[in-house]
């Protein structure tokens, strides 16, 4: 099937939803059961961690993480977002640099400006759209105007800055008191909105994710092995500490198996660690190359991941030669949704 098509639906009970595109899917969204990233706390500081660079702060879903100490004091008050899903057993990941995100705009509190996004070319829908944010946006906070202003209908992109700017106001100004939800980050259903904002088929009804072959496509996903083509494959393993990735060229034993198998691996490897809601440290253990074709295997890794929509950062090579990566973990795991687990 041609094109895109958005499925919205529920997985073991919670909110899912799919980007299919030209048959094969591309991108998932789930609900876990811990706190949504987007969530905005007022958090009550408990003791600086000596050593570890942060601060715990108290909040209505559990204890909150924050890498900062200086100019904080215990018992106070402040406003927190939460920046990704918690690891099981730890947590909750915040910051103190908030953002009022939704489809077309972006309030920033304490930074000043009106920026367009850089993926805006034309000057003169750049110029328009900074006018229209002039004669909507009254606030000294910052706004940004994300690509997906590009071709929207303008009242559609008014009407969204109004609305974060008024989130916004009301949500910082409500820094006094104890540990409270603010503003409760988006489900998947609202995340997909938000951020699939190309031209797509959208399927609202109960069946969805089976009818667009989702459900099939998530069964594949349960499974380590991922094939590559030509016999080639790689293996993806969540351990404890990190994300194990395996690149094997199966049979082929030509001289460039090594080369073919892990630039095939690397242009995957992506949208496997999105898929299944993998992130932290990520390491692959590439197939067998030479030294020499480690720029062409970088040069590789980079554009793959300049494509992802997860922030992911390559570490580089490790002494025994392998790719280190560490990504945001800003989903849940596919795997323990699916055993029913609370993250």
């Amino acid at each position: 099937m041609k094109g895109a098509t958005i499925a919205l639906d529920e997985l073991n009970g919670r909110e899912a939803a799919a980007l299919v595109v030209d048959g094969r899917l591309e991108d998932l969204f789930l609900d876990g059961g811990g706190a949504l990233p987007g969530t905005i706390y007022r958090g009550v500081a408990g003791r600086p961690m000596k050593g570890q660079g942060g601060i715990f702060f108290d909040t209505p879903d559990g204890s909150a993480y924050l890498r900062q100490i200086k100019g904080i004091s215990p018992g106070e008050a402040r406003i927190l977002q939460v920046t990704g899903f918690a690891e099981p057993g730890k947590a909750i990941p915040v910051t103190d640099r908030v953002l009022f995100k939704s489809r077309y705009a972006i309030v920033t509190p304490g930074a000043p400006g009106i920026n367009v996004s850089k993926a805006i070319k034309d000057d003169e829908m750049r110029d328009a759209l900074r006018g229209l944010a002039r004669e909507v946006f009254d606030s000294e906070d910052g706004l940004i105007l994300r690509s997906s202003c590009a071709g929207a209908d303008e009242e559609d992109v008014a009407e969204d800055i109004r609305q974060m700017a008024e989130l916004s106001k009301a949500a910082m100004a409500d820094a006094s008191g104890g540990a409270e939800v603010l503003v409760e980050g988006d489900g998947a259903h609202a995340r997909a909105w938000r951020e699939w904002t190309m031209r797509a088929e959208v399927d609202r009804d109960a069946g969805s994710f089976e009818r667009h072959g989702v459900l099939d496509a998530i069964d594949a996903l349960g499974a380590a092995d991922v094939p590559l083509g030509g016999g080639a494959s790689m293996a993806v393993e969540l351990t404890r500490a990190l994300v194990a990735v395996d690149v094997n060229t199966g049979g082929d034993t030509s001289p460039a198996a090594g080369l073919k198998a892990t630039i095939a691996a690397l242009r995957e490897l992506p949208r496997q660690l999105r898929l299944r809601g993998l992130g932290g440290l990520v390491t692959v253990d590439p197939a067998p190359i030479p030294k020499k074709e480690r720029k062409q295997i970088e040069q590789v890794l980079r554009a793959a991941l300049k494509t992802d929509s997860v922030e992911t950062n390559f570490a580089g090579w490790t002494p025994m030669g392998n790719l280190e990566l560490q990504r945001k973990r800003d989903r849940p795991a596919l795997a323990e949704i699916l055993r029913g687990g609370a993250q």
